[in-house]
């Protein structure tokens, strides 16, 4: 028996501290994060977690595959600290945070018995069968980079962390834009910068900070809503942007909840102020090349993104600087009467775009969903598929991912078409993009 003293006990005590009891524990900066829930939909392991303040990372499930970096908008994801596993921070204790701590000195880690930094770890890519549905994951075909001739994004002007904190907007607009009555009412809202510089392109974000501080008296974080208008503002030539904003009186398992920001922002009136922070997003975007084909599904308010790429191919088609490229739009919701934009999107060409309607709760009705009516497309979407040319955006509930990228693939099976190697093109090129929550 090898005694438990000498030079090989004490170097291989080493070893077992420095390889085996540092982690670089993953940390989520929640200055930073706009609360979009990406990073959680994202994890293949169910490591993220979230309550009503901050969204952090269970190092104890946690297998560093770092599948939630790239769709970050924010970039709060990509953090690390060197710590020993035995004082990793906690679940409760990140929950608690309003920064980030400071990484621990060298003489700190030193009175931890660690006696070198532990190095940044590899990626370690998700297991996923691509035959079996159980176990798809569709996140695994989502671009992390925009199309090829996408324009270039401005992100981060204004934030916690930005020169300016924050910038001041103005609320000239605020319609109701569904039927259906106050209690789930989708609102219209557009803020005007005035003449602070703020330039978003369709697919971008901004955060919004509520007034006011949470059940703990501290200042609530920003809330992520996507951009509804083109980038030459919801009034052409003038420096703003609108938002789809449906308001949260139930949280996504359905449990009784007031959404703080969504009800704030349906509840402004003309002439009130609204601090925003942004703009965010730098891989959902449209391409501006005039052959590229642009096919929108969504449900809810994840049709923001989709109006605003839709508007402004109208605004280029009636200056006839584009053309051409198909436009196809997938829109799911309940009702007709719970379908933002449902009255303005009957008045739009059919020559200019292909709009197809999924109701799920139409009374004497069956129900059908955007996957569904995808089949029903399947002649049409599998030519699109099988174009360089055509990108496709997907935005709203998380439930519906999976779905839509399984009939995306079933069509292209269908087809005749490899899915394996279409599905890693498509990411490879930033043409099938995920935004879900």
């Amino acid at each position: 028996m090898r005694p438990l003293s000498g030079p090989f006990f004490i170097e291989e005590a080493v070893v077992e501290m420095t390889e085996v009891q540092v982690i670089k524990q993953h940390l989520i900066d929640p200055e930073i994060c706009i609360r979009c829930n990406t990073c959680e939909a994202t994890c293949p392991v169910a490591a993220i977690t979230h309550d009503s303040r901050n969204y952090v990372v269970d190092a104890a499930k946690c297998n560093l595959c770092m599948a939630c970096i790239p769709p970050c908008p924010t970039g709060s994801i990509d953090n690390w600290r060197t710590m020993p596993s035995v004082r990793a921070y906690s679940v409760q204790e990140q929950l608690g945070w309003d920064e980030l701590p400071a990484e621990l000195t060298a003489e700190q880690l030193a009175e931890q018995g660690v006696t070198g930094g532990a190095e940044a770890p590899e990626p370690i890519a998700p297991i996923v069968s691509a035959t079996s549905d159980a176990a798809f994951n569709s996140a695994q075909y989502g671009a992390t980079l925009p199309p090829w001739s996408a324009a270039h994004p401005y992100v981060n002007l204004y934030g916690p962390k930005a020169a300016e904190k924050s910038i001041t907007a103005t609320v000239v607009g605020n319609v109701q834009v569904t039927e259906v009555g106050k209690d789930y009412d989708t609102h219209h809202i557009v803020l005007d910068f005035g003449s602070m510089p703020f330039p978003v392109l369709e697919g971008q974000s901004i955060g919004v900070v509520p007034p006011g501080t949470d059940e703990q008296g501290r200042p609530h974080h920003a809330r992520q809503y996507s951009i509804a208008s083109p980038r030459n503002g919801e009034r052409p030539g003038y420096n703003n942007v609108s938002l789809t904003i449906k308001r949260v009186l139930e949280d996504h398992q359905g449990q009784p909840v007031r959404g703080v920001a969504s009800n704030y922002m349906c509840d402004l009136e003309v002439g009130d102020k609204v601090q925003v922070i942004g703009p965010f997003g730098t891989s959902f975007l449209m391409p501006n090349h005039p052959k590229s084909h642009i096919v929108m599904i969504c449900t809810g308010t994840g049709s923001a993104p989709m109006r605003a790429m839709t508007e402004w191919r109208r605004r280029l088609r009636q200056s006839g600087k584009f053309e051409g490229g198909k436009l196809l739009l997938f829109f799911g919701a309940r009702t007709k009467e719970e379908l933002p934009y449902f009255g303005p999107l009957q008045n739009l060409p059919k020559d200019f775009i292909d709009i197809n309607f999924a109701f799920s709760r139409t009374t004497g009705q069956p129900k059908r969903y955007v996957q569904d009516v995808l089949r029903e497309r399947m002649a049409d979407l599998a030519l699109l598929l099988a174009d360089p040319n055509t990108c496709f955006y997907v935005c709203g509930l998380k439930s519906m991912e999976e779905g839509v990228v399984l009939a995306l693939r079933d069509i292209a099976q269908q087809a005749g078409l490899d899915w394996e190697r279409l599905g890693a093109e498509l990411k490879r090129e930033g043409r099938l993009h995920l935004e879900t929550y």
